[in-house]
């Protein structure tokens, strides 16, 4: 599933938003998870906290005509791409969030599907793409401290 370029900004956007609420310059905020929940029927994207307050709703129309069987895989890799270049780029930095908080994808009935992005200063996740390659990196350095 393509998404366009206007998709993606407001995805962007709304994610934006959504989390503009704890830049306040108050007391650090507990909050565990921001939850991302994709609907295929609809098309929408709702996001909310720990709390189920809601804090942006939108409708991306790729959504709504999307029928495969691949839907969350396909949301997941869009909103992990899109989430951990506004991480890059500082949208989070200014976060009241007390640290470690998620974004998290999650179903129809709020069941976690993935975890999108962990904000934590000492944690990275490990993904698809961080684990590339490291089983032959690992045969190698076995076969080369046997050898030794």
């Amino acid at each position: 599933m393509k998404l366009s370029q206007a998709s993606l900004s407001l995805l962007e956007t709304t994610i934006r938003q959504s989390v503009s609420k704890y830049t306040c310059g108050c007391e650090q905020t507990i909050v565990t998870d921001i939850h991302l929940q994709a609907n295929q029927n609809s098309g929408e994207l709702t996001i909310f906290d720990d709390e189920d307050e809601e804090l942006a709703n939108i409708a991306i129309e790729e959504w709504m005509t999307y029928d495969g069987d691949d839907f969350y895989e396909n949301v997941e890799r869009t909103l992990s791409n899109l989430l951990n270049n506004m991480k890059n780029g500082g949208d989070f930095d200014r976060l009241t969030i007390l640290k470690p908080y998620s974004f998290v994808l999650v179903d129809d009935e709020k069941e976690t599907v993935a975890e999108l992005l962990l904000m934590d200063d000492d944690t990275l996740l490990v993904n698809e793409e961080l684990l590339k390659g490291l089983d032959e990196e690992l045969d190698a350095f076995l076969k080369d401290l046997l050898e030794k």
